[in-house]
């Protein structure tokens, strides 16, 4: 596909804490751009920083001006890490690769998105969930080329520019869904493999209700892979997790409730029909 596809596009969602940036500890930061979170991790005192997925579609300002704000001007991240590749997270990417010339990195199984190989799935407005859902039908599900531009992430679970951390396969969501975490302070960066808003009800959209919940109902395609991805993710006991959707949550919030996903996973996450749930 035109590598500006995405860039031409603009989706008219949003929710109440879209602009605003969270310090979740001193390496941490977490900006919401409209309906999705963009990661930025690395102290400000060091040199090196990497910023993880891409936001949505014409959020590159919004993105590069909290770089500056973070780490100072002419300071390009050292990677930018996807977590996947679905519109909501590369909808920035090709023009912020262009401004700061970054690597980007991705899980293997996840290319051939990334190179114009294929579309994802389309997304299921059958599934069952709420207004979300139902208007899942317009948005975006072609790929991206970035040719040589992107490229696997190490096969010994590494991450290019961070050096304390690890990225765990979590398929379910997308093939080559990867998250993130630091077992110094177990610190997990989810991506969508669970969220901490119901996705696919508008209201809750808007207003960021806390809920931990599964990945997001209208573009999950694989069920089983999801909520073994789930049971994966609780058994690293995280301290504090930011998902891809919704606020970071940490504490006895984020162990109870991800501790209820993990066991009821098919009755909380896995919607009762459509056409990826059989």
């Amino acid at each position: 596909m035109d590598d500006n596809h995405l860039n031409e596009k603009f989706m008219p969602m949003t929710s109440i804490s879209s602009g605003d940036v969270q310090i979740i500890n001193e390496d941490i930061y977490c900006l919401s751009v409209q309906i999705v979170n963009v990661i930025f991790v690395g102290s400000p005192k060091d040199d090196k920083w990497v910023l993880i997925d891409a936001g949505m579609p014409r959020s590159a300002e919004a993105i590069k001006n909290t770089a500056e704000e973070i780490y100072g001007p002419q300071k390009p991240p050292a990677a930018i890490i996807l977590t996947h590749g679905h519109f909501d997270h590369v909808g920035a990417l090709i023009e912020l690769m262009e401004y700061w010339k970054a690597p980007v990195y991705a899980h293997i199984k996840e290319m051939p998105y990334l190179t114009g190989q294929e579309n994802y799935p389309e997304p299921d407005p059958t599934v069952e969930g709420g207004m979300v859902a139902k208007i899942s039908s317009i948005f975006p599900n072609e790929g991206i080329n970035l040719d040589e531009k992107v490229q696997p992430l190490p096969d010994d679970h590494s991450v290019p520019g961070l050096r304390d951390w690890k990225w765990v396969h979590t398929p379910g969501h997308s093939k080559g869904h990867i998250s993130l975490f630091r077992e110094s302070d177990r610190s997990l960066i989810v991506g969508d493999a669970f969220v901490n808003v119901r996705q696919d009800s508008l209201y809750k959209v808007i207003t960021q209700e806390k809920e931990i919940a599964g990945p997001p109902r209208y573009l999950t395609t694989d069920w089983e892979a999801a909520k073994e991805s789930v049971r994966l993710l609780e058994s690293l006991k995280p301290a504090v997790a930011i998902t891809g959707h919704g606020f970071p949550v940490e504490g006895k919030e984020l162990e109870m409730g991800l501790a209820k996903l993990a066991k009821e996973f098919d009755s909380l996450a896995k919607p009762d029909h459509g056409k990826y749930v059989e």
